[in-house]
């Protein structure tokens, strides 16, 4: 039933949805496509359809329900007139797939993209689909591609370039073997959106977010639109929390209190062993120093002893002890 509907209700190869032709992605990899569409459905339902024909096309992912699934998810940006489908844990069976919109009581309108999945090398590759970049400043996004040839850089819904062009102040560079190395200068805001990589028929999509950088000496909240951004990288953003953010600068704090603590206990143990040696100085004098007597009270305690009458000596002998009590 759901194919004679498709069947009879669906435009193919429409020009008011435009996407990507053919990508080349490794298996177990995940990848993001954007798919264009006219201003006039901004507010119809969009949807992720696989299948190389549309008699045999089956919805995967809509933008009126669940937005994300196991190997699938979708975002839309109505201010750019773009809907990004994310197919992620790729395998060979992840070939034919249409970027769709529905149309109410008229034929829906779609446009087929290929995904060649390959164990190896893919044809064309980037190490990030999702690039951010700051105002004023300049980013090199590099394309790598496995055989000779020329590659062009193009933005979604514009016109391509090969050499240093007129796509947001482009250079190219070719330098490094099978690299082409693309340098936007100048970014401003308006920058921000989907290019992609040319070889031959095939083409690698990457995402630029374009803001205010981040200053040391002040805080900026920066606002990005994360319904552009495809889910997988959405979520390791998240995994930095604010209690991360707080870890090394408290850290520090730990550290400095730590270090003065110890500081203090140095010096006061030294301060009492400089009491402890001078309080002991003052009981080495003799009760017969001047100095000491002003300090010390002595007294004088006397023993008399019974003469030795083994000697036959009847005189006494007298012993002194002297104490001295500090006043």
């Amino acid at each position: 039933m759901l194919n004679i509907f498709h069947s009879i209700f669906f435009s193919p190869g429409s020009e008011s949805v435009k996407t990507i032709n053919k990508v080349s992605v490794k298996a177990g990899a995940s990848v993001s496509i954007p798919c264009s569409y006219d201003g006039k459905y901004k507010n119809h339902v969009k949807y992720l359809c696989k299948g190389y024909v549309w008699s045999s096309c089956t919805y995967e992912i809509r933008t009126d329900s669940q937005r994300e699934t196991g190997k699938y998810s979708i975002s839309e940006d109505k201010s750019q007139r773009i809907f990004t489908v994310t197919i992620k844990q790729l395998t060979a069976d992840d070939t034919y797939y249409w970027c769709a919109v529905e149309n109410n009581n008229e034929a829906d309108i779609g446009q087929r993209f290929l995904l060649s999945v390959t164990t190896g090398t893919p044809i064309l590759s980037v190490a990030d689909q999702n690039v951010i970049g700051y105002i004023g400043e300049k980013i090199t996004i590099n394309c790598s591609y496995r055989d000779s040839g020329g590659v062009s850089w193009c933005k979604l819904g514009s016109t391509c370039v090969t050499v240093s062009g007129n796509i947001d102040a482009a250079t190219i560079n070719t330098a490094v073997s099978n690299v082409i190395s693309v340098t936007m200068s100048g970014l401003k805001s308006e920058s921000s959106g989907w290019y992609y990589c040319v070889k031959r028929d095939f083409q690698m999509p990457v995402h630029l977010t374009v803001t205010v950088k981040p200053s040391g000496n002040q805080c900026i909240t920066t606002y990005i639109d994360w319904s552009n951004i495809p889910t997988e990288t959405r979520k390791e953003n998240s995994s930095v929390t604010p209690l991360m953010i707080l870890a090394i600068p408290l850290s520090v704090l730990i550290f400095i209190v730590i270090v003065a603590l110890s500081i203090l206990f140095v010096l006061r143990g030294t301060k009492r062993v400089k009491n402890k040696d001078s309080t002991a100085s003052k009981f080495c004098c003799s009760c017969q120093e001047t100095e000491c007597e002003k300090e010390t009270t002595c007294k004088r305690i006397t023993f008399l002893k019974k003469p030795d009458q083994s000697e036959g000596k009847d005189e006494d002998v007298t012993y002194s002890t002297i104490i001295r009590h500090k006043q």
